[in-house]
């Protein structure tokens, strides 16, 4: 079962999904997020606070307004310490000795903004986080939201590989989201609970490489037509443009991006903290296919990712989907590759 972000539901007890357990004599962990200010970040970070596993959140930004994030937060009634740093000179002050950074540092695209553009300004970005936390915390569990994920997971790991200190099983892309909408849809659909539905979402973060294994879903989707699962698939893999042409210009998907972001870091946490059967779906270094980095259902620990769980038989439908999200996925890698090597 894929993990849930954790609700407090008494002083010590947490919910997630229908299990019910213990946080007493936890261990305590400091979790930054850069980006802080932003609009994921600001979300993204309120959830953060409320999780009781997280002692330390260090709020990073370069916007002026950082510090008045971190002040807002601290007004909450909730044991995490905040700390509020603002631009590159408070950068290794929020990053050092952290267990978990979270980056939803990035621009999003701008009138008269080229996709080159965007990508070597957000590239640019998470490659001086990546040397931060290369110096500063290189232990710690990288999740990485910044887009283009599938490109972004690469040049982390090219950062750090240079900086000798590289573990595969603590860099991750950010996924969940896509496995967030697709429980959505699918609840929608089925008439139940979304937070019973369990799918793997696989492949990678955008488009033609977001592929849903719908066959695998349980419950099991109530579609019995193919056209209907393929409409499916393709609003799954295009849902973020639903949400900005919902926003009509003014944004794009933020706040199940937040969502999402903390429900994949409420994981590494539990997986740090000892829990086990910690699951969730994450783009990382793979050997699963042709492609040096996918995502499928991983088992998280307290070395972060314990074991890759793949993603078993796919029907001839979904195959296809593979088939064609390949070389998108590889031209993706190679693009974050080549930037890291420059």
């Amino acid at each position: 079962m894929f993990s849930r972000v954790l609700k407090p539901v008494a002083s010590v007890a947490v919910q997630n999904g229908a299990k019910t357990f213990s946080t007493s004599g936890q261990n305590n962990y400091k979790v930054v997020v850069a980006g802080a200010a932003g609009g994921i970040g600001q979300p993204l970070a309120l959830l953060l606070k409320q999780n009781p596993l997280v002692s330390r959140l260090a709020c990073y930004d370069i916007a002026p307004v950082t510090p008045g994030v971190a002040a807002d937060l601290s007004h909450m009634d909730t044991p995490a310490k905040v700390t509020g740093h603002k631009g590159p000179e408070e950068l290794a002050s929020a990053i050092e000795n952290a267990d978990v950074v979270v980056i939803p540092a990035g621009v999003p695209r701008k009138p008269g903004m080229t996709r080159d553009d965007l990508f070597n300004t957000n590239a640019s970005i998470v490659r001086d986080l990546a040397q931060c936390v290369a110096s500063k915390a290189p232990k710690a569990m990288l999740a990485i939201i910044t887009n283009p994920v599938n490109s972004m997971v690469p040049i982390a790991s090219e950062v750090l590989k240079k900086a000798g200190v590289y573990d595969p099983k603590r860099v991750f892309g950010v996924t969940t989201l896509d496995v967030v909408r697709a429980a959505a849809f699918i609840g929608e659909i089925n008439g139940v609970d979304p937070r019973s539905v369990t799918i793997p979402v696989i492949g990678g973060h955008s488009g033609v490489t977001i592929i849903p294994l719908l066959s695998q879903s349980q419950p099991a989707v109530k579609l019995s037509d193919q056209g209907k699962i393929e409409e499916l698939t393709k609003r799954i893999q295009e849902a973020g443009t639903e949400v900005v042409k919902a926003k009509a210009g003014g944004g794009s998907a933020t706040l199940s991006m937040a969502y999402a972001g903390a429900r994949l870091t409420n994981a590494l946490l539990r997986g740090l903290n000892g829990e086990s059967n910690v699951v969730e779906c994450a783009y990382v270094k793979s050997d699963l296919t042709e492609a040096a980095y996918f995502a499928n259902p991983v088992l998280l620990g307290k070395n972060g990712l314990e074991k890759n769980l793949g993603y078993g038989k796919l029907n001839a439908y979904e195959q296809q989907l593979l088939k064609e999200a390949m070389p998108e996925l590889l031209k993706n890698i190679k693009t974050g590759e080549d930037f890291a090597k420059k």
